[in-house]
């Protein structure tokens, strides 16, 4: 199960929304996509080795998956300030905390040794092919949404909540094919955004 989350705040700073939008990219973008670059390399070789160790033992090791769910969450805070979702810096580090970002995976016991190789051997084809399109169409969509709500935003202090979560929902449909390609679940992401029913 996933857990994914991000306030809708009552008001936005136009100030910091000005900010980002002319200098997001030197003091935001370029220092976290520098060191998440380093991160992300670890991530992958830990998502490789996971392959073969889940086919072994049928188990994916957790101090390996906390890291996933760590970095993920990095990447998270970042894009939630790229999408203007949330005021304030996203901090560094794969322990830092968010206020406004919830974000989380719970450890699965075991994870289908068959599951894993299919996903290794066709996941670009069922899993990559058919949601990569749906993605890639609405990414179009949230990059209009995107246009419109910082306007909304500059003018009025508010982002508007079915803009807020058009964009959110389309972040965590992305984020589940994510956690599912990286043999972190079982469970076949569904062709939705909307958050996982409380269990």
């Amino acid at each position: 199960m996933m857990t994914f989350e991000i306030k809708h705040q009552e008001s936005y700073s136009r100030g910091e929304l000005l900010l980002r939008s002319f200098f997001g990219l030197f003091y935001i973008i370029l220092p976290h996509a520098f060191l998440l670059a380093f991160v992300g390399i670890a991530s992958i070789v830990l998502s490789f080795l996971s392959f073969w160790v889940i086919l072994f033992i049928g188990r994916y090791p957790q101090s390996w998956f906390e890291f996933q769910v760590k970095y993920m969450k990095w990447t998270i805070r970042l894009n939630t300030r790229i999408y203007n979702l949330s005021d304030g810096y996203p901090a560094f580090g794969l322990n830092a905390t968010d206020e406004n970002v919830t974000f989380d995976v719970t450890y699965p016991e075991s994870i289908s040794r068959g599951s894993v190789l299919m996903r290794g051997l066709f996941g670009w084809l069922y899993v990559m092919i058919p949601h990569g399109f749906v993605l890639a169409l609405l990414s179009i969509a949230v990059s209009v949404v995107s246009f419109i709500a910082w306007w909304a935003v500059l003018f009025t202090g508010s982002f508007p909540r079915s803009m807020f979560d058009f964009i959110l929902n389309f972040m965590r449909w992305s984020q589940r094919v994510s956690v599912y390609m990286a043999y972190m679940t079982d469970d076949y992401p569904p062709f939705s955004g909307l958050p996982d029913p409380v269990k």
